[in-house]
């Protein structure tokens, strides 16, 4: 066997698209010329009942079930791939000639979940499968799905109708065997995002594909070929036939799988950033003041701070960090306007609008949007650390998920002035205080306030307020304490207590 040797580091110096890279004829034949060597295989099951199948234990498990049953299989797309790149691979899909109705037999478990276009959903101890029907596709009305599917006995039919040649590699679980029938494994080797077939008519197919090409390039480091990157250009205006969380999936996973600052960049080569976050494509050119701002402008600091994420990274800090100063160019006022530098008043509230309208545009959940907006209304507040009252701080490092406000904060200075002092200062706040002082149990409750006498109403709240202000400025520590204050400063407030 011939062990798979390159290496597939990214290079962060390539540019977006190859222009040098010519169309080839498609490959009359398949290829089966490279084997990855045994131990780089995924393992053959060799099961006790209580054993939890791992994804490549249960693929391979499902491609012996439908081989030793007298079908083809063959693990295909994204896993092979992977495996030809080193990566573990994050699932695992299978191709067969059997028909649906016959995997479904085999499998009594699975689960029609793309029946119509030949797609069986495999589960076992946590993990899924899928394995589609070696099939063509007749038209696609809607840019997402096929009209017509007709199932084919061959599986290099089936591989002409996906989306780009890496991703159209097909490989033997048991030997590692690699089928390659549209030059995949070439594309691997020179780095290159290359449609199969001819590009317009696989954008056509599905719009999504346009971005999937830009996430797959930042991802891996590689560049777009050059007639498939025309094509994006041509079909541009087409992507807003893509549903709203499509879009927003797809975007999300541009921020977080470690190459957020190339796929923005290459979304706006590919002239897609002005059709899918106009908002985010105004950042350009709109300049800051360089004595807080030296690295440029808006959106050259917005995609400083998105090359510090990494894989990985919460969706809701990825978009609060697309999204924090969303805010800027609309308010933007030049040092001729205002008689002394760049200004940008109200900043942060137009943001939080802006972000809503973002977030519900794309059709985010209501928890995530009100995280993403509560990181872009406080990315400031930090400025005020060191002055804030005890209590105002406590509250402020309460908010929900505040290791995301820390890190966007840490994030925005490391990218524009450099100094972390607010951020350090928020940093020992946290390590010596005690999480009780941070999060004091109420002293008293509303039934505790009508047992004293006080009537329900908008009162209660005022004066639970001012109780945890003083317990978190450390002036109220015990119950007795609490009763005392509450009647001292509320008490002709009392029912039947004429302030008279």
């Amino acid at each position: 066997m011939i062990l798979l040797a390159w290496s597939f580091a990214a290079s962060s110096g390539s540019s977006g698209f190859l222009w040098k890279s010519e169309r080839r004829a498609p490959p009359q034949k398949a290829r089966r010329t490279r084997t990855l060597e045994k131990t780089d295989l995924p393992s053959r099951p060799r099961l006790s009942h209580n054993h939890s199948v791992t994804p490549r234990e249960l693929a391979n498990s499902i491609c012996d079930t439908l081989r030793g049953s007298g079908y083809q299989a063959l693990l295909v797309g994204g896993c092979v791939r992977d495996l030809l790149l080193g990566l573990e691979p994050a699932d695992y899909d299978v191709t067969t000639d059997a028909t649906p109705e016959q995997v479904v037999r085999l499998f009594p478990e699975s689960v029609a979940v793309g029946a119509q276009f030949g797609v069986i959903l495999i589960p076992r101890d946590g993990c899924k499968v899928e394995v589609a029907t070696f099939r063509s596709d007749v038209g696609y009305s809607d840019g997402r799905h096929p009209d017509r599917v007709v199932y084919s006995k061959t599986p290099e039919e089936d591989v002409e109708r996906r989306d780009f040649t890496i991703n159209g590699l097909l490989m033997r679980h048991d030997t590692g065997e690699v089928v390659d029938f549209v030059d995949g494994q070439a594309d691997l080797e020179a780095k290159v995002i290359r449609a199969i077939g001819e590009p317009d008519r696989r954008f056509a197919e599905d719009k999504l594909r346009m971005m999937r090409a830009v996430r797959f390039a930042a991802r891996f480091g590689f560049e777009i070929e050059v007639a498939t990157f025309r094509a994006i250009r041509r079909h541009v205006k087409e992507i807003h036939q893509v549903s709203p969380e499509r879009l927003r999936e797809e975007l999300t996973k541009l921020l977080t799988e470690g190459a957020a600052r190339r796929a923005f960049e290459l979304l706006d080569e590919a002239w897609l950033l002005q059709q899918v976050l106009p908002e985010i494509a105004a950042m350009k050119g709109v300049e800051q003041p360089p004595q807080y701002h030296p690295e440029g402008d808006v959106w050259i600091h917005t995609r400083m701070m998105l090359e510090g994420l990494p894989a990985g990274t919460a969706p809701t800090l990825a978009w609060g960090v697309l999204l924090h100063d969303v805010g800027k160019p609309p308010t933007f006022q030049s040092a001729a306007e205002t008689g002394d530098r760049i200004r940008f008043n109200n900043h942060v509230e137009v943001g939080v609008r802006m972000a809503e309208a973002i977030c519900r545009r794309l059709r985010f959940s209501n928890e995530d949007t009100e995280q993403i907006l509560r990181l872009v209304d406080n990315h400031m507040k930090f400025a005020a650390v060191e002055e804030m009252r005890t209590s105002t701080l406590k509250k402020f490092v309460r908010l929900p998920h505040f290791e995301e406000h820390l890190e966007l904060h840490r994030l925005d200075c490391l990218t524009s002035h450099g100094h972390l002092d607010s951020y350090e200062f928020v940093k020992r706040f946290l390590e010596v205080t005690p999480p009780e002082q941070v999060r004091p149990e109420r002293l008293l409750t509303g039934d505790d306030l009508q047992e004293m006498g006080f009537r329900p109403g908008p009162l209660f709240a005022q004066i639970l307020r001012a109780l945890e202000d003083g317990q978190l400025e450390g002036q109220i520590k015990t119950r007795k304490e609490a009763e005392e204050y509450v009647l001292n400063s509320f008490g002709s407030k009392k029912r039947g207590v004429s302030s008279d």
